[in-house]
């Protein structure tokens, strides 16, 4: 059972899409979630971690790397993704930093099979310790349906704070598709909590540079 007032949702997606429209900006803003939770204890509560699809793709420009084999390299660049082949990963030479500053390039890595299992011992633990080990690709599916997939993620994960922060749409989306992302957002994370809605404190959206508007 969902809390979350339609109207109210309604409402806010508008002013939040007004308000963007009011002052363009260079690039397309990102709506983001924010909720703060309450009665939830990180240090002794279970952290929850948890990844939903939504339907529409919020972040259509999430930036992406395939660390393929040619087939994958080939089909990397078909579908405008930045790619790398072990004898590209061989140049990093295990560098601590370069290997830093690629996980930090890149949100998100897929790699090949024949890849993955190297991954280890031509990069290190670099891009485990930085939450961004690749994500399994096989030449069964098709890489754009692997890509598309990725971009229409959302994950919930909880750290040390009590405050999380979500994409779930950019400005260019309509008001429909960000009413339904939204919404599906909120519920999987209600899902996600011990004591589900008694457990959110507030809920905001807002996008980049607009003002928040509250949810909850």
């Amino acid at each position: 059972m969902s809390k979350l007032p339609s109207d109210t949702l309604r409402e806010a997606i508008t002013n939040v899409l007004e308000g963007s429209k009011a002052k363009p900006r260079k690039f397309t803003e990102t709506i983001e979630l924010q909720i703060g939770l309450k009665q939830y204890d990180p240090q002794k509560d279970k952290r929850f971690n948890g990844t939903v699809s939504l339907p529409t793709i919020p972040r259509p420009k999430l930036k992406l790397c395939m660390l393929g084999d040619a087939k994958h390299c080939e089909e990397a660049q078909g579908v405008g993704i930045d790619h790398m082949d072990v004898e590209a990963l061989k140049k990093l030479n295990k560098n601590k930093k370069l290997i830093k500053k690629l996980a930090k390039k890149y949100n998100h890595f897929l790699a090949s099979e024949s890849v993955i299992k190297q991954i280890p011992r031509l990069l290190g633990p670099g891009l485990n310790k930085a939450g961004k080990f690749p994500t399994l690709c096989t030449h069964n599916e098709p890489l754009e349906n692997k890509v598309n997939g990725i971009r229409s993620q959302v994950k919930f994960q909880l750290k040390k704070v009590l405050c999380l922060a979500v994409a779930v749409g950019n400005v260019e989306m309509s008001e429909r598709e960000l009413f339904v992302n939204t919404q599906m957002s909120v519920n999987f994370l209600v899902s996600l909590l011990k004591k589900n809605w008694q457990n959110i404190k507030s809920l905001y959206i807002k996008s980049t540079m607009g003002a928040p508007f509250r949810l909850f």
